[in-house]
C-alpha cells in the first residue's frame, strides 16, 4: 500500500506542482500516513471514551466523564505511539532512538496540541468570532494537526546516532 500511496503522491505533485522534489513527495506522504493514524487514534479514543463511560453508569458518580477523558486520553496516545513508530516516523538505518524519551516526548506534543492548543483556539473561537462551541473543534484541527505532525517528526521521534 505503501507503494501505490508514493506513486498516486508522486503522480499529483506532478501534475499540480512540477517543482516538488521527491523529498517533499515522502513528507507528504509520512503526514498523510500520519493523518490516518491519527483518524484511528480518534475512533479509538472515542471508543474508549465511551467504553468507560457505560463501565461507570452503574456507579453513577459525577466525574465520570473526566475518567473517560483520562482513560482515552493515556491509551490512544499510546496507540498513536505505536502506529507512528511503526510505520510514519521509521528509524533510518543505523539510527537509534529511546522508546521512553520518545514515548514521553509524545505525550507532551499530544497533550499541548490536544489540551492546552485545542482549548486556547477554542476560546477564541468561540468568544471572539461566536463560532459555536460543536463547530469550534473543526478549524482547530487545521492548526493543531500541522503542528503535532512537526512536533512528533522533528522532536519526539527524533533518531540519533
Amino acid at each position: 500500500m505503501d507503494n501505490k500511496l508514493r506513486k498516486i503522491i508522486r503522480y499529483f505533485l506532478s501534475k499540480f506542482f512540477p517543482l516538488a522534489s521527491d523529498a517533499a513527495a515522502e513528507h507528504l506522504l509520512q503526514f498523510i500516513k500520519f493523518g490516518l493514524i491519527g483518524v484511528s487514534n480518534t475512533i479509538v479514543s472515542y471508543l474508549l471514551n465511551v467504553a468507560v463511560l457505560l463501565i461507570l453508569a452503574p456507579m453513577h458518580v459525577s466525574w465520570d466523564f473526566v475518567a473517560g477523558n483520562v482513560v482515552a486520553f493515556v491509551l490512544s496516545v499510546l496507540w498513536s505511539f505505536y502506529w507512528n513508530s511503526r510505520f510514519v516516523f521509521v528509524l533510518r538505518d543505523g539510527k537509534s532512538r529511546s522508546v521512553w524519551k520518545t514515548l514521553l516526548r509524545t505525550y507532551i506534543a499530544y497533550g499541548f496540541t490536544g489540551i492546552v492548543l485545542n482549548n486556547v483556539l477554542s476560546l477564541i473561537w468561540i468568544r471572539v468570532f461566536g463560532i459555536s462551541k460543536y463547530v469550534a473543534p473543526v478549524p482547530n484541527l487545521f492548526i493543531s494537526v500541522p503542528i503535532n505532525f512537526l512536533m512528533n517528526k522533528l522532536w519526539a521521534f527524533q533518531d540519533h546516532e
